[in-house]
């Protein structure tokens, strides 16, 4: 098949690849604008404007896709089908009207729960025992189109890049099944909907007065990034992975030697911490470093 591709961080890598191994011809690749990162806050480009680059596939950065002449160097392509995987831009209804089969999502949950921007966290940070990958028929609504395939996948013990690493390669492979089989779609159903708002900065501290089990899955829902953190002495810590454990006190007070914090109900345990500016580090290269005694209340 002729296909545009449009997606943008890592994430999308797999379906790319996958499009391209499958042996479809991917004209262009649709990617946000290369933004700015890191301390020098130098303009890094997309994952998948690197990946397409290597793979000698055109790439183009619109910032929107409102204008007219978007729209219509879009539908020129006269493209069978268009492959979104996170793109992170609002497609109009020219656009997903342009290609012949018009624009196939993949996105990363069972649908209609986690509808928008944050699944993979919302389902690791509500405790949701499994995620998946839905192949959905885009329309105007936000992730409200009918689904094509959808599969399950176990959260388990992984934090939000693993899992996501799961999902995106999972979903690279449905997405072939999709474009080879052309099933048919069926509507979402109307129960059930919830939706998964973008990360706001707030939400990584981490609130002590919470349940252990849910500052746990914080943890691991925001591991490695943004990383839910604390402070102390004056420093931020990021917490990158935790268990939970047995213990009382007030909640954020350190109750043994091996940084044992107190919750609103029950405790939980470190097991991998990161300083600012340092590498992340288990419990015991911490603690060499950085002790903080029994007693000692968190912020």
């Amino acid at each position: 098949m002729r296909i545009i591709f449009m997606g943008s961080p890592e994430f999308a890598v797999p379906t790319l690849d996958a499009l391209v191994d499958a042996g479809h011809e991917v004209v262009v690749a649709y990617t946000q604008p290369p933004r700015p990162a890191g301390r020098g806050k130098a303009e890094r480009p997309t994952a998948i404007e690197v990946r397409a680059g290597e793979m000698g596939i055109e790439v183009r950065s619109p910032r929107s896709l409102k204008g007219e002449l978007e729209q219509v160097e879009f539908a020129t392509l006269k493209a069978d089908v268009a492959v979104v995987a996170a793109y992170g831009l609002i497609l109009p209804q020219s656009i997903l009207d342009a290609p012949r089969l018009g624009c196939l999502n993949v996105h990363a949950s069972l649908l209609p729960r986690w509808r928008g921007a944050a699944p993979t966290q919302r389902a690791i940070m509500a405790g949701d025992e499994a995620t998946g990958v839905t192949i959905m028929q885009m329309e105007a609504g936000l992730d409200t189109g009918p689904m094509l395939l959808k599969r399950e996948l176990t959260v388990g013990t992984s934090n939000s890049a693993q899992l996501a690493e799961k999902l995106a390669n999972l979903g690279a492979a449905m997405i072939i099944e999709v474009l080879s089989e052309q099933p048919k779609a069926t509507p979402q159903p109307d129960q059930g909907i919830t939706y998964a708002a973008k990360i706001l900065k707030e939400e990584a501290r981490i609130d002590w007065s919470q349940p252990a089990t849910t500052v746990q899955r914080q943890v691991q829902g925001l591991a490695p990034f943004p990383g839910a953190w604390f402070e102390h002495g004056g420093d931020r810590v990021k917490l990158l992975a935790a268990g939970l454990a047995d213990g009382l006190g007030e909640p954020g007070e350190v109750i043994d030697e091996r940084l044992t914090v107190a919750c609103g109900d029950g405790a939980v345990r470190p097991l991998l911490l990161q300083r600012a500016g340092r590498s992340p580090m288990g419990l015991d290269e911490f603690l060499r470093g950085f002790p903080i005694v029994s007693g000692t209340v968190l912020a």
